[in-house]
């Protein structure tokens, strides 16, 4: 799937310096960082989800604009890497819960469906505490205190180089072009790798090389914003399909051979292949060219 250019190279302005931009960035996301912590200690609805994007946002950041940025922040970033690994268990357990057992519920009555329902709900339960005492213990840790005071220390003071003071505009359309061009390269790789695993694997980067081109977009703002809608609705999709496929493994694991599991299994294969159909549609107009900012 070759990316396609724009007929009209319209040129959109962006205020400020490269600098600016991402000092901007880092402070507005560690602030949400910061601030969820009390909700999600107190289990209250989205918390969890929502600090897990706040530090996506900011390991994104670091990552695409290294260049504007003295010295290495690799260690950083693997650190917000971490806290999303344990805040997705418990994300991922409440959403891959949530879509199984309304699934279950909409098999047919009789056969096996309430015996079903009850082993869905037993193992989601399970799923949901263990992935709640793993965010529990990450808030606990002193890796994350000493995460939130290097995260507000950088915010606070972003060690920017002599290349964080150019404009932001074509400081921007640079970034944006090549995380634009790995989004192709990716998409471009499942198309000619066959189906199976190896295919399910190159969607799933191809899924994360577009979330990271969306929040690059979302950096620059208002002038992006009809790339970030665009790279949003690809990371939907290749969303879509990356749930079915965890959803099957699942229900592979479950499973006793019975009728209900069966069907449970069918439809997350189903999913996976709607979402595969829908994927040429949606890079068609994703896979434009992002346009210039000054």
């Amino acid at each position: 799937m070759a990316a396609r250019k724009d007929v009209a190279n319209v040129a959109h302005r962006i205020d400020g310096s490269a600098g600016d931009v991402l000092t901007a960035r880092l402070r507005e996301q560690t602030a949400k960082l910061v601030a969820l912590e009390p909700d999600v200690r107190a289990d209250r609805p989205d918390a969890v989800h929502q600090m897990r994007v706040a530090s996506r946002r900011l390991r994104s950041a670091l990552r695409t604009h290294r260049r504007h940025l003295a010295g290495d922040h690799t260690g950083l970033e693997s650190e917000l890497r971490e806290l999303g690994r344990n805040l997705g268990r418990a994300r991922d357990a409440e959403v891959l819960g949530e879509r199984l057992l309304a699934q279950a519920r909409e098999l047919p009555d009789g056969g096996d469906r309430e015996r079903v329902l009850a082993e869905l709900t037993t193992w989601s339960s399970r799923e949901a505490r263990e992935g709640r005492a793993a965010v529990l213990a990450a808030l606990d840790s002193q890796a994350f205190r000493e995460l939130l005071d290097a995260l507000t220390a950088l915010a606070d003071n972003p060690p920017l180089n002599a290349r964080a003071t150019r404009p932001a505009g074509p400081e921007l359309t640079r970034i944006l072009r090549r995380e634009h061009r790995r989004t192709a390269e990716r998409l471009a790789t499942a198309e000619h790798t066959p189906d199976g695993p190896a295919r399910e694997h190159a969607l799933h980067d191809a899924r994360k090389a577009a979330k990271r081109a969306r929040y690059a977009g979302e950096t620059a703002g208002r002038p992006a914003r009809s790339f970030t809608r665009r790279m949003k609705a690809l990371q939907d999709v290749l969303g879509r399909h990356q749930d079915a496929i965890v959803a099957r493994g699942a229900v592979r694991g479950l499973s006793d051979g019975g009728f209900g599991y069966g069907v449970l299994f069918g439809r997350q294969v189903g999913e996976a292949v709607f979402a595969r159909e829908l994927l040429p549609g949606v890079w068609g107009r994703a896979g434009r060219r992002p346009k210039r900012m000054r």
